[in-house]
């Protein structure tokens, strides 16, 4: 499976941005998928992981009511939605593709990272 995530760059505080992710190469049945972000030396936090019927999981908290994820399966893509963006959102995004065990998202596998970066 090859995730290619597409849509960063550099954005003012307040503003929005889309983040889009494709995955090549998996089977036909789709899978879930999610976002996680890291800043150097820091662990990736999750973000926000969807199912393959739409039903969201949420990660962290000070993302909670400004992100919003969403899904093509038709065209195997996830969508991250980044409102009024602040400058602690500056980070490298990460789109994964996993499972659910339970309620708790499991990614399995990474996209390269693409970076956002929030500034005045």
């Amino acid at each position: 499976v090859h995730l290619v995530e597409s849509g960063g760059g550099l954005v003012q505080p307040g503003d929005s941005l889309n983040l889009s992710c494709v995955a090549s190469g998996q089977p036909f049945t789709p899978y879930p998928m999610g976002w996680f972000r890291q800043n150097p030396g820091i662990d990736p936090e999750f973000v926000l992981a969807i199912n393959t019927n739409g039903v969201h999981t949420e990660g962290i908290d000070s993302v909670k009511g400004r992100f919003a994820i969403s899904r093509d399966n038709a065209k195997n893509a996830v969508f991250l939605h980044m409102n009024d963006l602040k400058p602690e959102d500056t980070a490298l995004y990460y789109c994964t593709l996993g499972y659910y065990a339970g309620t708790y998202y499991h990614p399995t596998n990474w996209g390269q990272g693409i970076q956002v970066t929030v500034s005045s």
